[in-house]
C-alpha cells in the first residue's frame, strides 16, 4: 500500500507547518514557539488531552480510538528542537534566527507527526490509545531522558514507542532499520593537561603541555586499534586542542583537549573509559606533568527491540514498498535511546533524497517529499499496531 492518499491532500498543508518551524529555530530545552504551534495545531485537531511543559518545553497530547478493548497503548516520538548553525542555503523560508538552523531535520520530523495526529484525530480507526510525544533538546540537551525521569511512561501506561528520523541520501520515501543496536552510545570527554609555561626558547626549563597533550592525541587512537577487539565498533576523537596562549614565543602552562568516544556496546564502553584514563594519567606522567579528565557518559546506545523492528519494518514495507531491514550501524547518538530504554520500541530512518547535504550541514534542508510516506507510516504504526475491533 502506497502513502494513505489523506497525506497526499494534506501535503500543502503540512509542508506550511514545516516551513513555518524551519523559518524559527529554537535550541534545546528553548522550544517555546515551537511548543505553542504545535499546541495550537492539535487543540485545532481536537485530540483528546494535551500536556505542555513537560521536559520544560515538551509537548504530550492523546487520541482515543474509536474503541479500546484491550487497554493498549502506542506512543510516537518527534523532536523539536535545532543546532546552533549559521544556514546557507538561501531558501526563501530560511531561518529567521542567525546561529540557529533546523539542520537535522525535526521541523519534518515534527510536521510529520502533526500530519499523522490529524489523521489519527479525523478517522480514530483503531483500538486502543495514541500517545505522541513532542520532545525538546535531542541535541545534546538529552530530553528524551528527562520525560522518561519525569514519568511520561508510566502516566500514560505506554506499552511500546516509535520514533523516526529522515536520512539524506536514501531514495525518498524508502526506509531502513535493524533490530539490537542501532545507534552509538555519544560519550564526551575534557581533558586538562598541566606543565610548567615559559619562554618558548628555553623548553628545558618548562613542563611542555602541548608536547604532552599532542602525545595524548596520538596514543588515544591506540584505543580503537590495540584496546578493542577489531570486530567491535569504537570511535575516538579529539576535535578541539587549545591553550590559554596565543603567542608565538610562549609554552603554555596549560593545554585543555575535548572530544568524543562513541561506542555500541556496554562492555566496551567500560573499557574504553578505563583505558582512556590511564594513557592520560600514563602519558602526562611520562612527561612530568598532570592531567585532569573529564569522561562524560552521554546518550545510551539505541536499540531496537527485535519484535517491534520487525513489526516497524512490516508497517514501512506497506507504506513504500522499499525497506532496508539489515541497515548499517551508524556511530551517531540519538537520545531515542532512553525511550527504548524504557519501553520496547523501534526507531526507523526515512529517505531524505539522494541529493542533498547530509544532516548538521549549514547546506542542510528537510525534503517535503518525504513528508507523506512518514506520516503514513506513524499513522499506520497506530492502525496495524492496535487493529480496530
Amino acid at each position: 500500500m502506497p502513502p494513505k492518499n489523506r497525506f497526499a491532500e494534506l501535503q500543502s498543508e503540512i509542508t506550511g507547518w514545516r516551513r513555518h518551524i524551519h523559518e524559527n529555530p529554537e535550541l534545546l530545552f528553548d522550544c517555546h514557539e515551537t511548543a505553542a504551534f504545535v499546541e495550537a495545531r492539535l487543540k485545532e485537531f481536537g485530540v483528546d488531552s494535551i500536556e505542555t511543559g513537560v521536559a520544560q518545553t515538551g509537548v504530550v497530547a492523546v487520541i482515543k480510538g474509536k474503541t479500546n478493548t484491550t487497554g493498549k497503548t502506542i506512543a510516537l516520538r518527534a523532536d523539536m528542537d535545532a543546532l546552533p548553525i549559521f544556514e546557507d542555503t538561501g531558501l526563501e523560508y530560511a531561518s529567521k534566527t542567525p546561529g540557529k538552523m533546523h539542520a537535522c531535520g525535526h521541523d519534518g520530523h515534527t510536521a510529520m507527526l502533526l500530519g499523522a495526529a490529524k489523521y489519527l484525530s479525523e478517522t480514530r480507526n483503531f483500538d486502543g490509545t495514541c500517545v505522541l510525544l513532542f520532545q525538546p533538546a535531542e541535541e545534546g540537551g538529552g530530553g528524551g531522558g528527562v520525560m522518561v525521569d519525569e514519568g511520561v511512561f508510566d502516566k500514560y501506561k505506554i506499552d511500546e514507542v516509535y520514533g523516526m528520523h529522515n536520512w539524506p541520501g536514501k531514495p525518498v520515501g524508502e526506509f531502513a532499520i535493524r533490530p539490537g543496536a542501532f545507534f552509538a552510545a555519544a560519550d564526551q570527554f575534557q581533558i586538562t593537561v598541566k606543565g610548567l609555561g615559559g619562554h618558548a626558547a628555553k623548553p628545558h626549563e618548562c613542563i611542555d603541555t602541548t608536547v604532552m597533550a599532542s602525545h595524548m592525541v596520538i596514543a588515544l587512537q591506540s584505543i580503537a586499534s590495540r584496546t578493542v577487539d577489531p570486530v567491535k565498533q569504537v570511535v575516538v576523537s579529539v576535535t578541539s586542542f587549545e591553550t590559554e596562549s596565543k603567542a608565538h614565543n610562549v609554552i603554555p602552562e596549560t593545554v585543555t583537549l575535548r572530544g568524543t568516544v562513541r561506542t555500541l556496546d556496554s562492555d566496551v564502553q567500560d573499557k574504553v573509559e578505563a583505558r582512556f584514563k590511564a594513557i592520560c594519567e600514563g602519558t602526562a606522567a611520562t612527561y612530568g606533568g598532570s592531567v585532569d579528565v573529564n569522561y562524560m557518559r552521554g546518550y545510551p546506545v539505541m536499540v531496537n527491540a527485535e519484535e517491534q523492528t520487525k513489526f516497524a519494518a512490516d508497517v514501512a514495507r506497506s507504506v513504500s514498498g522499499s525497506v532496508d531491514d539489515n541497515a548499517d550501524l551508524i556511530m551517531g547518538g540519538e537520545d531515542f535511546a532512553f525511550m527504548s530504554q524504557a519501553r520496547p520500541g523501534a526507531y526507523i530512518l526515512v529517505g531524505n533524497g539522494e541529493d542533498g547535504a547530509m544532516v548538521h550541514h549549514p547546506k542542510y534542508n528537510f525534503n517535503d517529499e518525504t513528508l507523506p510516506a512518514g506520516c503514513s507510516w506513524y499513522a499506520e504504526i497506530v492502525e496495524k499496531g492496535m487493529p480496530a475491533a
